[in-house]
Parts: structure tokens; sequence; C-alpha cells
């Protein structure tokens, strides 16, 4: 008689790139009753710095499936199993290549800072839309999208076909939510580069691009004054939109996420994060993990059913997932919802710093 016997992965990759020469190696290996997921990284001929991506011990299939998410990972961003070299670039625009450009990204911040925020003349206050980063770039006849991570990506048909309506080159910043593109930066127009300018500047730049009426492509509305800035925001709250977002009108634009604080803040009306699925269960459910706050692995943060009108995400695959709170104690989400896939996160990104909580042994006095 034949088994079938289960095939433990490892992979080693390399990427060159200029002066730069590293590797990159993950590997599953059996621990007590169940497998663990290694991986080693560093400059090639150098000493590798080493680790586990999984706290506990998990099964061989959601070991599996943690390493192929990492393979994945590495390979949108260049990496080739050592011995292949780098194909030249295709002619596609679509296939996960490094655009080379960079999103802004947002700190968020608490209740405590809003009378402030709210009550300037420093700060607009925009809506936050619940959708994807999007960065569109016009060449000529060329369109192409970048996502938050800065890879290239496909752009919604009417999206792009909006976007080539622009008479002139640009890169647009904004947040795609199905064919509705919320435009609310411009980066790039004409060929100059205008990154360093106020940001009400180039929202002003970007409003007199843009038809504000357009089906599929629009500025995002931006209150200045402060009792209107209270009123939209109460607003918001009321008709369950995601959350706010604070922009410095004098900032000038600055790739990346700075440690604390910055020039644009977001205000979240309900929370949402993203999680690894650690395991597909019955009934339509899922096991949610996340990073350890000191990088060892992963750890568990409950389970969300997934809707009959979604495909249930394999395990290692990054989701989104809506909740009221998370206990402490547990790390569990409280009364969690799931929002869909998110190819554009990577696992490194879904840690427990994202959860806000609540204490269990408080929700269970109150409800005493």
């Amino acid at each position: 008689m034949t088994t079938n016997t289960p095939t433990i992965q490892a992979a080693s990759l390399h990427c060159r790139e200029g002066n730069s020469d590293k590797e990159y190696h993950v590997a599953v290996e059996p621990e007590g009753e169940g497998y663990i997921v290694t991986y080693a990284y560093g400059r090639r001929g150098n000493t590798l710095t080493t680790g586990r991506k999984t706290q506990h011990i998990v099964t061989l299939a959601q070991a599996n499936a943690i390493h192929d998410q990492l393979v994945r990972e590495k390979t949108a961003k260049g990496y080739r199993p050592v011995g292949e070299t780098r194909q030249p670039d295709r002619t596609s625009s679509y296939d996960g290549q490094d655009s080379g450009i960079r999103c802004q990204l947002l700190n968020p911040v608490d209740e405590s800072e809003l009378d402030r925020l709210l009550g300037n003349n420093t700060h607009c206050l925009q809506e936050k839309h619940d959708g994807r980063r999007l960065m569109v770039r016009k060449q000529g006849d060329k369109i192409t999208g970048i996502n938050r991570r800065g890879l290239l990506i496909p752009v919604p048909e009417r999206i792009r076909r909006a976007v080539a309506e622009i008479p002139v080159d640009v890169i647009i910043d904004g947040e795609a939510v199905g064919d509705m593109f919320h435009a609310f930066d411009l980066l790039e127009v004409k060929g100059y580069d205008i990154r360093t300018n106020a940001y009400l500047s180039r929202m002003a730049g970007l409003i007199a691009l843009l038809d504000p009426e357009h089906k599929h492509l629009r500025p995002v509305n931006t209150h200045m004054e402060p009792e209107e800035k209270r009123a939209m925001f109460e607003t918001l709250r009321l008709c369950g939109s995601e959350g706010v977002v604070f922009k410095e009108i004098d900032s000038p634009f600055s790739a990346g996420r700075p440690n604390s604080g910055g020039s644009q803040l977001k205000f979240k009306f309900v929370e949402s994060a993203s999680f690894v699925v650690t395991g597909v269960n019955a009934k339509r459910s899922v096991t949610l993990g996340l990073l350890a706050s000191d990088g060892n692995g992963i750890v568990p943060a409950g389970n969300v059913t997934i809707p009959p009108n979604q495909r249930i995400p394999e395990a290692g695959r990054v989701v989104e997932v809506r909740y009221l709170y998370a206990f402490r104690e547990s790390g569990s989400i409280y009364q969690p919802a799931y929002l869909g896939e998110r190819a554009d996160i990577t696992t490194s990104d879904c840690t427990v710093d994202q959860l806000k909580y609540k204490s269990e042994s408080a929700t269970a006095a109150a409800a005493a």
C-alpha cells in the first residue's frame, strides 16, 4: 500500500540589485508533536540573522502555509530561488514589481487629541474611506497602479479610464472603493515632482485637475474651518463612516510612517486590523493570529466567520477584520466581522500592536 507523506517545506532565496546582495532562508521544522517555521536572512557571505516565525507549535499544514506566504512576499520584493537568475522586466506593469514609489502612511490618534485637531487652523479634515490604498501613475497612454507596499498592480478598468481622461501626466494618491477612486494627494504633475510643496497646495492642484462629480474619480471633500470640521466629524460618526484623517496643511509629502505622530493622522470610529489566517475551521470559520510584540512567532487572536459571498482564505493568507475591541488577557477580538483578504499587507504588518484593548475582568464585572 502506498501512503502520501506530507512534504515539509523549505526554501532558499537571494536578491541581487546594484550593490545589494542578500539571501533569505525559510524552513518548516519538526518540534515536539508539531512543527515550527524558522528563518535566516542577511548579506550573502556574512553571518545571518536567525529566528522563528511561529511562537507556538502548529500543524504541518499551518506551518507550510506560513512558509508559502513568506516565499510569496519575498518573491514580490525581487527575491528568486538560489540558482535562478532574475528575468528581465516584463512589458506588463501588473506583475508585482517594485515601483520605487512609497505611500505616506498615517499614525492613529486617540480621542484625547480630537479637540485640538478639530479646533485648530493648521489641520484639515477628510473622510477616511474604507477601501484599498492605491496610487495611480499616468505617463502618456500608460497607466499603472501602485499599492501601499510600492508594488505595481492592476488598476480597476473604470478607474483606469477615468485617469486616462486627465490631460497631463500625474501621480495621484488615494483610496479605491470598488470602481470609485477617492483621490487625496497629488505627487507629480506634468513631469514635475511637487512632494515638497505644502499639502494644501498639492490638494488645490488635485481639485483643479479633477471633476468633483465624476462617477469613478473625484477628490475627497476637505474641511478647513474648526466649526466646519466639527460638524463634518459628527456627521461622519453618525452615518457609519470608517473614520477621519487630519492633515497638516503646510506639510510636505513624507513617504513611510513615522515612529509616532506625524503630519498626517487618522482617527477610526470602528476598529479593524490585519490578521494572519492560521487555520480553517468548520462552518466557514478561520482562526486568526498576530505577530507577538517581541517578534517571536504568531499568537492566537480568535476566530472569524467568513460570509457566504466570500471565498474562504487559506492558512497563511492576510485578512482584514473589523471588531469592537480586543481582550488584553487572551488577545482575542470581540464581535469580529470579516472584511476580506489583503494582498497589499504582509505578515510582518500583522502585529498585536494594531489592537485596541478592553479588560476581560472589567467586561465581566459590567455584565454581573
